[in-house]
């Protein structure tokens, strides 16, 4: 059999390890010289590959090089936020495979969240009506977990753990003080509030802070809120809230949406900000107490020194996962996890495959069990799922100026 190549892109928002995930499917391919030629990479996605951006990784990350990608955060290709037209008939299709066809490629990957799924599902489309041979498999990634059909994504636990160790570490920030205090502290999640959720796992004991979990999942009533916070103060003096960014009312309007206009981005998403900026002012206007608010913001995404270890030998398998399904000739799939435990009831982790159509344009939102019935706490439910997702540490290689060491294109 003739070789061929692969080629392999990053789209959408970052995660610690979506280059742990490109790592997976680049020595996997380069494990396979007998069948692939060359691993090529798109920079910039496939907006970049579209405008002749590509890399050979064997020039590019040569040997031991390749195994940085492991610990640097980012996207090692760069990313991008392109749309494909809905329309197979649009003349972009047979520009990009007149393109898949003079690098020889026969296979694709592409490492993103929803929309990143939703390239998926056009290109193997696109192959299928027109007989091409090209294998396409999405890698999933995202820090707010809300893709379907699979346990969780990689990207997530470290994200968790970033925030549940950045909450831990302002609540004892906020407690030195014994004067009536509110944190609240924004993050991110726009309709799904698996991250903030998260930071249920800073508690060191029962009745710990965050006293105060909103989820988009519910719907926010300000009243209420400062009510809660009122009662809470009779036992506590400090307290610590945690709000996904997109949190909303009863009519859909987002609390963003309360303090300035919000604006969308390409794929007409709302660009939501500034819930926590709006709450501690209502705080602090309403109540007459001290408050302050933090927005955690990209460093919940790109933090190294956090990367759960579990997370990046999952994002790993999954990369060298896919690589072997699309030589065993499958394509439109993303590659999914499925949780299992052994026989001593411990945490495991094995890869899966499903279609692609059935994923994109769809979102996994947390289950309502698993939101306390007062719409401001999470259950043991989602304790018990997202703990073993934090679990471990990694080494981050340091540079002689003893900071992290990354690789980066040059």
């Amino acid at each position: 059999m003739a070789k061929k190549n692969l080629i392999v892109g990053q789209s959408g928002g970052p995660t610690a390890v979506i280059n742990s995930s490109l790592y997976g499917v680049v020595s996997e391919g380069l494990s396979h010289p007998d069948t692939i030629e060359h691993v090529y990479g798109m920079v910039n996605g496939i907006e970049g590959f579209l405008n002749d951006c590509i890399l050979d990784f064997e020039e590019a990350l040569p040997g031991e090089d390749l195994n940085g990608l492991k610990s640097t955060p980012g996207a090692y290709l760069g990313s991008c936020r392109y749309k494909l037209p809905e329309s197979l008939e649009d003349p972009v299709y047979p520009a990009l495979f007149k393109k898949f066809e003079e690098l020889n490629i026969g296979w694709f990957f592409y490492i993103g969240g929803n929309d990143s799924m939703d390239t998926v599902s056009k290109l193997s489309r696109y192959a299928e009506h027109i007989g091409s041979s090209i294998r396409v498999i999405g890698e999933p990634k995202t820090i707010d977990n809300d893709l379907v059909h699979t346990d969780h994504t990689p990207g997530f636990g470290s994200a968790a753990k970033y925030v549940a160790s950045t909450v831990r570490e302002i609540t004892t920030d906020a407690n030195v003080y014994e004067k009536k205090s509110v944190t609240i502290i924004e993050i991110m999640g726009r309709h799904a509030g698996w991250l903030t959720a998260a930071s249920a796992l800073a508690r060191k004991y029962d009745g710990d802070n965050p006293l105060f979990i909103y989820l988009p999942e519910v719907a926010f009533d300000q009243d209420v809120f400062l009510k809660d916070l009122e009662k809470a103060f009779e036992k506590n003096c400090n307290l610590i809230v945690c709000v996904s960014e997109g949190i909303h009312d009863a009519d859909g309007t987002f609390i963003c949406e309360y303090d300035s206009s919000v604006g969308t981005d390409t794929f007409g998403h709302k660009m939501l900000a500034g819930c926590g900026k709006y709450l501690e002012n209502l705080v602090r206007s309403r109540l007459g107490v001290k408050a302050r608010s933090v927005e955690l913001n990209v460093s919940q995404r790109c933090s190294a020194s956090l990367i759960s270890a579990t997370d990046q030998k999952e994002a790993i398998t999954a990369g060298k996962f896919g690589v072997q399904a699309a030589l065993n000739g499958e394509t439109g799939k993303m590659v999914s996890f499925i949780r299992q435990t052994d026989s001593e009831g411990n945490y495991q982790m094995v890869c899966g495959l499903e279609d692609v159509n059935a994923i994109c344009n769809e979102e996994k939102t947390v289950p309502l069990t698993w939101i306390t019935s007062d719409g401001h706490d999470v259950t043991e439910d989602f304790i018990r799922y997202a703990r073993p997702l934090i679990q471990g540490n990694i080494e981050v290689p340091l540079g002689e100026d003893g900071l992290p060491k990354f690789v980066y294109r040059k």
